[in-house]
């Protein structure tokens, strides 16, 4: 039997579907502030939600007992409560059914000699990546479960970018599989490339730092943060010293989020002008072309998403386009690489 067979193929592209619901959901549940209704970990007990009245009051009850029921949400009814404890749960059992489908299928090939060494060593890693998402998810809600009834946005950063680089490393293990044949490279054009991945990464890191600190709600003007001015004061002047203000400060982020976003696109472009010089096959050319459409479409959604107030579907269609951009990046970077 030849081993990476298309079965193969299929379970990696499922989990890189998979991972893709994962991220949708957790938008929703970020934006619905729906994200510290579980303040307990239950990895087997917990796949069930309360079944009856008794067990709702329940699962109430110890809701109070933390700062963001205490300090923000005390008006709450049990219908109230019930409605953002569904996308928490939610989010955690698709989190342990990506376990299972990573894991289950994992040995089968394994034994079955399925699965050649390299790919093995991969999907190890990807299991690995998997457990540590898993662990940050819950290191990052007892951030909110102290003093504080919101998460750090260090860890929800944490959280959020290691999912997109879990699904970027499955795309990659599933690509060295669909395409083993040898490509042409042109280096200067694969290392540009390289560093436009790079530029991403960390937009999508500034990006979760927008959603943890609620950074999108405020200076909601675009190109300017606020009627007249590219920079608010409250960039500079909201923390000290002045590089917290970048990391920490909701005015500062957002203006970096708002700054990378150009940063991005100038990359893309850059990549499209200096390919057209190149002689390139068809799948680069046509990863080249889908980074320059989705990089447009996401720079619109960026705007409108500021300019609406990060309403739930657009905020959530927002983290979905850089998905898709980080797909073709992935995609791209791959058929520039040996």
């Amino acid at each position: 039997m030849r081993k990476d067979s298309k079965k193969v193929i299929y379970w990696l592209l499922t989990g890189c579907l998979l991972i893709f619901i994962m991220v949708v959901v957790g938008g929703i549940t970020r934006l619905t502030h729906s994200g510290l209704s579980i303040s307990n970990y239950k990895l087997i007990s917990g796949t069930i939600p309360p079944m009856n009245d008794t067990e709702w009051n329940a699962a109430f009850d110890l809701y109070k007992q933390y700062p963001e029921y205490q300090k923000l949400n005390n008006q709450f009814t049990l219908q109230d409560f019930k409605d953002i404890y569904f996308w928490e749960w939610l989010h955690r059992v698709i989190g342990r059914f990506i376990g299972l489908v990573f894991l289950l299928p994992f040995l089968y090939f394994l034994f079955t000699k399925q699965i050649s060494k390299t790919t093995t060593k991969k999907a190890i890693v990807l299991l690995c990546m998997g457990a540590f998402q898993g662990f940050l998810g819950w290191y990052m809600v007892k951030s909110g479960l102290v003093d504080n009834p919101d998460v750090s946005h260090y860890r929800l950063a944490a959280h959020l970018t290691t999912a997109f680089l879990t699904f970027a490393y499955t795309l990659w293990v599933a690509l060295d599989i669909i395409f083993p044949e040898k490509k042409k490279i042109s280096v200067p054009l694969r290392n540009f490339i390289r560093v436009g991945f790079i530029v991403l990464i960390i937009q999508i890191v500034y990006g979760a730092f927008v959603a943890g600190l609620d950074a999108g709600f405020i200076h909601n003007h675009w190109p300017m943060m606020s009627e007249g001015k590219f920079m608010h004061q409250t960039v500079y002047i909201e923390q000290t010293p002045l590089y917290r203000n970048f990391i920490e400060g909701k005015s500062g982020v957002q203006f970096i989020h708002r700054i990378m976003a150009f940063f991005v696109v100038g990359f893309i472009i850059a990549i499209y002008i200096k390919a057209k010089n190149t002689d390139l096959s068809s799948y680069q050319n046509k990863g080249i072309l889908w980074l320059l459409y989705l990089v447009g479409f996401q720079f619109i959604l960026g705007v409108f998403t500021i300019l609406l107030q990060v309403p739930v579907w657009l905020g959530v269609a927002h983290q979905v386009g850089a998905f898709f951009l980080l797909s073709a990046m992935t995609f791209t970077l791959h058929r520039f690489t040996k």
